[in-house]
């Protein structure tokens, strides 16, 4: 029997495939990461199933237990909404029955990303997906750094209240697009530059969010680190503070706030 990966609704629970509610009625045990969520998602089509918890704090200690059932019954495998593995759990699952030589069938449907990437309306050329961005520290600013050099389009996920934060870590004039809450009923797609969104959101939000972000499209990415410290420099003599200067001077130019504070300080 196979493990069968189910896309589910990321919003609107009509945005189902008939195939995955075949296989959710076919299925023996539904791997998922809330029953309570799923188990909603499952009364609103009149499908009774057994549900399992599947979540990061336990898949580690289940995946192999799972795998192991999958070899006598049909296993489906689900997340809270869109395609599992996709920032959520079911790598551990899946190499699981890829090792324990169980078949495994992925079927197609909905997707934050992928809905976000499409409604953004930025280049699709060549896309990096990084999931949640890191919420502090030298990883997180060399994404803002890569966002900043490089031609491509970067979907994030980030919570509300960090939101603000992390355009303000983004280049000033960086096309983006902030899509709030997709296929809900509140719905909400900002698109504009980085400064414009910080502006637009400075109030605050709620909601789940995708960020979409076109990297490396200004000449201001492309400054040395002297450069970038010489415009902090400036924003000091206008009477920021040393901090603050660094901050919008590295958002201009692509090098970490980090970097340029170090060297603004020690000049």
């Amino acid at each position: 029997m196979p493990l069968v990966v189910v896309p589910t609704p990321i919003g609107n629970l009509e945005d189902i495939t008939l195939r995955a509610l075949r296989y959710l009625r076919e299925a023996d045990l539904i791997a998922c990461e809330d029953t309570r969520r799923t188990g909603r998602l499952l009364a609103h089509y009149g499908i009774k199933k057994s549900l399992v918890f599947y979540h990061e704090h336990n898949e580690k200690r289940l995946a192999p237990e799972l795998a192991r059932k999958a070899h006598a019954a049909l296993l489906a495998l689900v997340s809270d909404a869109g395609t599992p593995l996709i920032s959520d759990p079911g790598y551990r699952l899946l190499r699981a029955c890829i090792e324990a030589g169980v078949d495994i069938e992925v079927l197609p449907g909905p997707s934050a990303a992928m809905t976000a990437l499409v409604t953004s309306g930025l280049s699709a050329d060549s896309v990096v997906f990084l999931g949640f961005l890191p919420r502090k520290g030298r990883e997180r600013e060399e994404i803002f750094r890569r966002v900043a050099r490089e031609e491509a389009t970067f979907i994030f996920f980030e919570s509300p209240p960090r939101l603000v934060k992390a355009l303000e870590g983004l280049p000033a004039e960086a096309p983006v697009a902030v899509c709030r809450e997709l296929t809900k009923l509140h719905e909400e797609v900002f698109r504009g530059t980085a400064r414009e969104a910080v502006e637009h959101f400075a109030k605050g939000t709620r909601g789940e969010i995708a960020l979409v972000v076109r990297g490396g499209t200004t000449e201001d990415a492309l400054v040395g680190l002297e450069e970038a410290v010489e415009r902090a420099r400036g924003y000091v003599a206008q009477g920021e503070s040393p901090s603050r200067a660094a901050a919008q001077a590295a958002r201009e130019s692509g090098w970490s706030r980090r970097e340029v504070y170090e060297q603004l300080v020690s000049s």
